[in-house]
């Protein structure tokens, strides 16, 4: 196999993974299964090649064939099992991030599979907490909240972040009929987490580092100053 990059769910570290640290292998059946077709499940390991960490992710993927004469299997899996870590979580600090902010994406990943229609709806509650906490913006509701912050943030960020608004609304509200039944997919829900950890990263780590910056400069003049009097 060719060697690629990685990063450790675990650690977050970046890394190379190569035939030392990869392993897969695809269990394949026909069973009278419902598909009629021989179908495989794929399970991919990976342990972390970072000395401090070596922790394993293990991934499974369910495969119908794309024939009914042989095993070729389709494009795209019919279902996905993240087995170790569990979660596709990132790992945030609560120095940062408020940790209550954080227990809503961590769950929104932790059920994206499970039922994607949830992680929307908590994919949007984290929205709210964050808009409420980053920008301080607190109205009647969440529609309210999003246009206060329309003129602060870039035009496509806010229509990506109302799109949130509007997916989560799937889950959190019924349509007025009843018989208008609109779903949320995997992938779908991992777009809607995939902003949440964009906004993360350009809100709050950010304005974190931009700070630390600032208290470094800070100190350094400090320690100038300090060496200017000491040769007075």
């Amino acid at each position: 196999m060719s060697s690629f990059p990685w990063k450790c769910p675990y650690c977050n570290h970046t890394c190379t993974v190569t035939s030392e640290n990869y392993s897969d292998s695809t269990h394949r059946f026909r069973l009278n299964n419902k598909y009629d077709r021989l179908v495989g499940v794929n399970t991919i390991i990976v342990v972390c090649p970072n000395p401090e960490c070596k922790e394993i992710s293990a991934k499974a993927l369910l495969f119908k064939s794309a024939t009914t004469y042989d095993y070729t299997p389709e494009e795209k899996p019919e279902k996905t099992w993240n087995l170790l870590p569990q979660s596709s979580s990132k790992t945030y600090s609560t120095a940062i991030i408020p940790e209550v902010i954080i227990n809503d994406y961590e769950e929104a990943c932790l059920i994206k599979d499970l039922s994607p229609k949830a992680s929307a709806t908590l994919a949007r509650r984290c929205l709210q907490g964050m808009i409420r906490d980053f920008w301080n913006v607190k109205e009647k509701n969440l529609f309210e909240e999003i246009k206060a912050i329309e003129n602060k943030i870039e035009p496509e960020v806010w229509e990506a972040i109302d799109s949130i608004r509007s997916l989560g609304n799937i889950g959190a509200h019924m349509e007025k009929d009843i018989n208008i039944i609109v779903d949320v997919e995997p992938d779908e829900a991992q777009l809607l987490i995939s902003l949440l950890e964009m906004l993360f990263d350009e809100w709050y780590i950010a304005a974190h580092k931009r700070k630390e910056r600032l208290k470094k400069i800070k100190e350094l003049k400090a320690s100038k100053d300090h060496l200017k009097k000491v040769e007075y």
